[in-house]
C-alpha cells in the first residue's frame, strides 16, 4: 500500500507554534496535501497526549485514526526530544525523533522521563542527558520504537551540526549505533547530499516537514510502500525489501532551507562552500564567527564526491509548496486572502496538493489556470532559480524572471538533474 507520510511535526504545545495545531486540523491539512500517515508529534507533553488518547483510536497494530473521521489519515505516535549534555569536552545539542509503537509504551516512556526534565514546558522537551542514554532508556521500554536523529545537519541542534553535533554517529551514539537505522535530511538537505557519506549507506534517508503549523504539513514527506501498521513501517526503514520499502522522498529544494549556505544575516553576508573554504568563517563586518551552513558541513565530512548519486537508493523529488506557486503567479503574498482562496480551489478541484504537483496531467491545470500550469511545469522541470538560505534566513525561489525571456535551459542548480 502506498502511504505519503510526515512523521516529524508538532502540536499547538510546542514554542513558536500555530494554535491551530490540534488533531482536527492535522486531519483536514493532511487531506488538502495527500498524506496518509501522520506523525501525532509532541507525545510527550501531557496535556497532548491526553488528546491523543482520548480522540484517537486505533486501527492497526501501531496506527491510529480521528475517531468518527472514516477518511482520516493514519496517525503514528511521534515526539521530538532536544537532548542538551557534555561530550568529549564539547557541548551537544541533538534532536531525536521518536516513534513509539503503542500508546501503552508512550505512558512508559513518559512516567521514566518525568523525573528528567519538566515536560509540560514544551512540546518539544529539553533534556539534560546523553542522546545514547534517551535512546537506550526509549529501546528499554520499547524494543521495536524507532529513533531518527532529526534534520541531522542544521547547525545548533542535531547530530552532524556544525556548532554542536559530531563527526559520525557512532561517536553519538557508541555501543548502539546499529540501533540508529534511519535519519532525516532536514529542510536544508536533500538524500543525494547524504549519500556523500560512507556511514550512511546503510541507513534510510528520510524526509519530513517539521511542521508548526497546518499549511506547512508536507513540504518535505516520505513515501512509502508497505502494510499500514508499525512494523511494517520499521522493517521498510531497517530492512527494505520489495513490499516493504521507501519508494521516494518529497523535498524541498535544499537551497531553499534556511541554514544551506554560510552567512550572517545580521550583517547580510553568505558564502557557499567554496568562498567559505577561500575565506574562512570569520564575519568580514563583524568579527565573530558566521553560522556554518549545511553544504559547507557536507563537504567537511563526506568522503565522497559533490555529483555522487547512488542508483540503489530510493529517488527523491524536489518541489516548490503549491501555494508558493499561486503567490507567485498572482504577485502577491501567500498568505493573502485571495492566494488561500485559490489554493483550496485548486486542491478542491485536483483531489490534493501533491497531486497538482506531481501527478495531475498539465494540460488539466492549463484550463483552470494557465499561469499555474506554467509555474508547475518550471517546477516539475527544476527551471527556478533560487538565493540560498542563510543563518535562519529562508531560500527565495523564483519561479518567472527575466531568464524566462532568454532561449529555455535547464539551470545549473545542485543536483536538479537527478531522475528516477
Amino acid at each position: 500500500m502506498k502511504l505519503v507520510a510526515d512523521l516529524h511535526i508538532h502540536s499547538k504545545y510546542s514554542r513558536a507554534t500555530s494554535r491551530e495545531m490540534n488533531l482536527e486540523a492535522l486531519f483536514l491539512w493532511s487531506r488538502f496535501k495527500g498524506i496518509n500517515l501522520l506523525g501525532t508529534g509532541d507525545f510527550t507533553h501531557p496535556i497532548w497526549f491526553g488528546e491523543i488518547e482520548q480522540k484517537l483510536e486505533s486501527v492497526e497494530e501501531g496506527l491510529y485514526k480521528l475517531k468518527d473521521k472514516e477518511d482520516s489519515p493514519y496517525f503514528i505516535l511521534s515526539s521530538e526530544i532536544s537532548c542538551i549534555y557534555s561530550k568529549n569536552n564539547r557541548v551537544r545539542k541533538i534532536h531525536l525523533v521518536i516513534l513509539a509503537p503503542s500508546l501503552n509504551a508512550v505512558r512508559k516512556i513518559n512516567t521514566t522521563l518525568t523525573g528528567r526534565g519538566n515536560l509540560f514546558s514544551d512540546g518539544r522537551p529539553i533534556l539534560g542527558m546523553d542522546a545514547k542514554e534517551l535512546a537506550k532508556i526509549i529501546l528499554d521500554i520499547a524494543p521495536d520504537a524507532i529513533i531518527i536523529p532529526a534534520h541531522i545537519w542544521t547547525p545548533w541542534f542535531s547530530l552532524f551540526g556544525a556548532n554542536s553535533g559530531f563527526d559520525s554517529v557512532q561517536e553519538c551514539f557508541d555501543e548502539i549505533s546499529k540501533e540508529i537505522f534511519a535519519v532525516e535530511t532536514g529542510l536544508s538537505s536533500d538524500p543525494q547530499m547524504n549519500w556523500r557519506l560512507s556511514q550512511l549507506d546503510r541507513m534510510s534517508i528520510i524526509s519530513c516537514s517539521d511542521a508548526h503549523s497546518p499549511s506547512k504539513l508536507g513540504r518535505e514527506a516520505t513515501v512509502f510502500d508497505i502494510d499500514p501498521n508499525f512494523i511494517s513501517l520499521r522493517n521498510a526503514m531497517k530492512n527494505p525489501k520489495k513490499g516493504e520499502e521507501i519508494l521516494y522522498t518529497i523535498e524541498f529544494y535544499p537551497e531553499e532551507g534556511k541554514y544551506h549556505y554560510t552567512g550572517h544575516r545580521n550583517c547580510n553576508i553568505v558564502q557557499s562552500q567554496e568562498e567559505t573554504k577561500k575565506k574562512g568563517a570569520i564575519c568580514p563586518v563583524c568579527g565573530r564567527k558566521l553560522t556554518v551552513g549545511v553544504m559547507h558541513r557536507v563537504e567537511e565530512i563526506a568522503d565522497k564526491p559533490l555529483d555522487f548519486k547512488d542508483e540503489k537508493r530510493p529517488f527523491f523529488k524536489s518541489l516548490v509548496p503549491l501555494i508558493e506557486i499561486i503567490a507567485e503567479s498572482q504577485n502577491l503574498g501567500a498568505e493573502s486572502k485571495k492566494v488561500r482562496g485559490d489554493y483550496l480551489k485548486i486542491i478542491s478541484r485536483f483531489k490534493n496538493e501533491f497531486n497538482v504537483l506531481l501527478d495531475e496531467p498539465l494540460e488539466n491545470i492549463k484550463r483552470e489556470d494557465e499561469k499555474l500550469a506554467e509555474g508547475i511545469k518550471k517546477i516539475r522541470e527544476g527551471q527556478i532559480s533560487i538565493a540560498p538560505g542563510y543563518d535562519g534566513v529562508f531560500g527565495k525561489v523564483k519561479i518567472w524572471s527575466e531568464a524566462d525571456k532568454l532561449p529555455k535551459q535547464k539551470q545549473d542548480t545542485l543536483f536538479s538533474d537527478y531522475k528516477d
